[in-house]
């Protein structure tokens, strides 16, 4: 796993860091690996669409302790979202995972969200959780010492470059693209403004998704 330093960084640092890199989850039915093709950065309390800038709630108490944890979120009744807990210090950000391309346990990410393409099995940040078998008891899983990790192995990129856009379903902070992704991935969701990548796609948590 990368070390706690990796993620002791301001959030949009470490989400352009983060691109390329694998992200690892060990469950009972076998280990599953995607490598991280989209992201979004959120900044605590220096950011409006954040769920920290209005300070502490027993639904985002993860992204008020060290960097280097998870914080889950249920959303829409339905849908489960993962992000990383960022710096620097305890300073509540986070990096969202948007979309993933699987690499590793395609069966076991087929049986919970059926036959598809393995481009299209984690794309959308809830799809993403589904297919990782992510739920809100990973809200605070240790990244460092963990089950659920980020690998340190450099990232892998192919050539593509790093494209940014506005962040997906928020209302407020629309200004900063601090959506970024790796330009023309099929596994890149939607939808396509400022990124090119995969189909058009509902926003997950339109109240502000997510950190």
């Amino acid at each position: 796993p990368l070390s706690r330093r990796f993620y002791d960084r301001p959030s949009i640092e470490v989400a352009r860091a983060l691109l390329g890199r694998v992200l690892v989850h060990v469950t009972r039915s076998g280990r599953l690996a995607g490598r991280i093709v989209e992201v979004e950065a959120y900044d605590g309390p220096h950011d409006p669409a954040s769920h920290a800038f209005r300070g502490r709630t027993a639904r985002n108490a993860s992204m008020f302790g060290p960097p280097g944890h998870a914080y889950v979120y249920f959303t829409y009744g339905m849908h489960f979202c993962l992000n990383l807990v960022t710096g620097p210090g305890t300073r509540p950000s986070a990096v969202l995972l948007r979309a993933l391309e699987p690499i590793e346990g395609l069966g076991a990410m087929r049986r919970r969200r059926g036959a598809l393409p393995a481009h299209a099995l984690a794309r959308g940040p809830g799809n993403l959780a589904r297919a990782f078998g992510i739920t809100r008891a990973a809200d605070g899983f240790d990244l460092v010492t963990g089950a659920l990790w980020v690998s340190r192995a450099a990232p892998r990129r192919e050539g593509r470059r790093i494209v940014s856009g506005p962040r997906v379903g928020i209302r407020v902070a629309r200004t900063r693209r601090w959506r970024l992704a790796l330009d023309r991935h099929p596994s890149v969701s939607g939808p396509r403004v400022g990124i090119r990548g995969g189909a058009r796609q509902k926003a997950v948590d339109r109240s502000g998704s997510p950190a």
